[in-house]
């Protein structure tokens, strides 16, 4: 955990397997996350998502400090000491304690903001999650750090496991909303545990560190960062409840958690290894801008592919998924679904900032996002939450390549050579996604009124013949399989493969 990462043929077989390690931890997580979601939007209620929603939209901003911040500092320095280290835990942990108390006690504030009682109870309990994160972030990041991704991934999937089946046992039991309030303190007392346990990590008492200073500075302007882009995120959150009440917020917040569910269960997983392995290649301009390039190909073909076909069948999707009773939840995932795709290859240019280990640039551009993005919300909250989903899409479309083009600047990125290296995929699921629509209408095949079989039939149906068209509008336009092989080859090495561990070339042979 201490030591540097050997490069060359070492080094690319452990960012590969830990690559696969965290998009099957993430995947397995994911189907847990789906179940759990099922089974909860059949004993609870809209109210019920919503109350807790008023609640962590303020609290998650205090439980990442440490999470966002801390965890690139470990992973992006060459050079660690168990001193540096020593005092990020401790300096975390007294302030996850003393945030802990702070918004414990603001939560007759939050109460008389929401004109609900009830907020006041849950955010007491919902603080003790802040205090049981700033126990593991540093234990994990040392994991990270030595590309131990699988352990991470095993350690996560406990959590949300744990998460699910307290919250499930509660619902059943008629706890309503505090099943999903006790469920989040099992899950972060639960991750806590395994990551003191698997890790063995114990860290020295604080001491005077010549580079705590510049390490510290480092983590905050990643965290700055980090606050500015989640009050982008829950701007929304706020406004839906403040203006329209714990009922409209739960459908929103339902279609929501869905649309970002590509990006915090499978963006955030590769983002992790994209970090660590960029990081180790910064000096060379050559070989950053091919990884990088290469990375964001295999997620444009895959994102925009995804998000058009949610965009077709998001009410049936909804319908499926939770059931009746939240069509309104439906209608607004549609509105979500084109920035599925535009949401995962923007997130990509802080992979930039962070291993470069320029994060005050990174902070400067969360600013100007949440300005525009915020200002936008505003302007559209008078159609009600499907207004702000709307506003949500846009934004990533307008800000995408503006983002791509400050974060390159440095390491002399072009726009161009984003722009060329996704466009096609641009082009293909609009096209095939149009034909899609096209051919619904004329076999009059609306959804409306349709039961959850009937729905999963038509999703099922509707998915097949649009991914059909779209991969052949990629062969078309790529004038042959090559985005689409490189990916293939890609997900196959990501798959375990004992030959890997004994075999270099096979890791010089994935793409990018």
């Amino acid at each position: 955990m201490f030591r540097p990462i050997d490069t060359g043929h070492k080094f690319r077989r452990s960012a590969v397997r830990g690559a696969a390690a965290s998009i099957a931890g993430q995947g397995a997580n994911v189907g847990l996350q789906m179940a759990s979601v099922m089974i909860l939007a059949r004993l609870l209620t809209p109210a019920d998502f919503g109350t807790v929603t008023m609640v962590t939209t303020f609290s998650l901003l205090f439980v990442s400090f440490g999470l966002n911040g801390f965890t690139e500092l470990i992973m992006q320095r060459e050079e660690l000491s168990d001193s540096l280290a020593s005092n990020l835990f401790w300096m975390n942990l007294a302030i996850g304690a003393t945030l802990t108390v702070g918004f414990g006690s603001a939560g007759r504030l939050l109460a008389s903001f929401y004109h609900d009682s009830r907020v006041a109870q849950v955010a007491e309990v919902m603080s003790l999650t802040i205090v049981l994160g700033s126990l593991a972030y540093i234990h994990l990041a040392l994991l990270q750090r030595a590309m131990h991704f699988r352990t991470t991934a095993v350690i996560n999937f406990i959590g949300q496991a744990i998460l699910m089946i307290v919250s499930i046992t509660l619902a059943a039991r008629g706890w309503h909303y505090w099943s999903l309030v006790w469920g989040i303190v099992a899950q972060s007392t639960v991750v806590a545990a395994c990551a003191w346990f698997v890790c063995r990590w114990i860290p020295r008492w604080p001491r005077r560190a010549p580079d705590a200073g510049s390490g510290l500075r480092f983590a905050l302007s990643v965290y700055s960062h980090f606050a500015f882009s989640y009050f982008t995120r829950n701007t929304d959150n706020l406004l839906v409840g403040w203006r329209f009440g714990a009922q409209v917020l739960g459908f929103y917040k339902r279609a929501y958690d869905l649309f970002v569910v590509a990006a915090t269960q499978l963006l955030s997983p590769i983002s992790a290894v994209a970090v660590s392995t960029l990081s180790r290649v910064n000096r060379d301009r050559g070989e950053f801008q091919h990884f990088f390039l290469r990375a964001i190909s295999v997620i444009a073909l895959l994102g925009m592919g995804i998000g058009a076909d949610f965009a077709l069948i998001g009410k049936d999707f909804i319908r499926v998924l939770l059931g009746p009773g939240w069509e309104e939840a439906g209608r607004i995932f549609t509105l979500f679904g084109p920035g599925i795709g535009v949401m995962l290859l923007y997130n990509t240019h802080g992979w930039i900032h962070l291993s470069i280990g320029r994060p005050e640039r990174w902070l400067r551009w969360g600013v100007i996002e949440f300005l525009f993005t915020t200002s936008l919300f505003l302007l559209t909250l008078r159609w009600g939450p499907s207004g702000v989903a709307f506003a949500w899409t846009a934004s990533y479309f307008l800000l995408m390549f503006p983002g791509f083009w400050y974060a390159g600047r440095p390491i002399g990125l072009k726009v161009g050579s984003v722009i060329a290296v996704v466009w096609r995929f641009f082009v293909a699921s609009a096209g095939a996604a149009f034909l899609t629509e096209m051919v619904l209408r004329t076999m009059h095949q609306t959804g409306a009124g349709l039961g959850a079989r009937e729905a999963f039939v038509r999703l099922v149906l509707v998915s097949l013949g649009f991914f059909a068209l779209y991969f052949c509008a990629v062969i078309i336009l790529y004038r042959g399989l090559r985005p689409i092989s490189e990916t293939v080859a890609l997900l196959r090495h990501l798959l375990p493969d004992r030959s890997m561990k004994s075999s270099p070339e096979v890791a010089e042979s994935i793409p990018g």
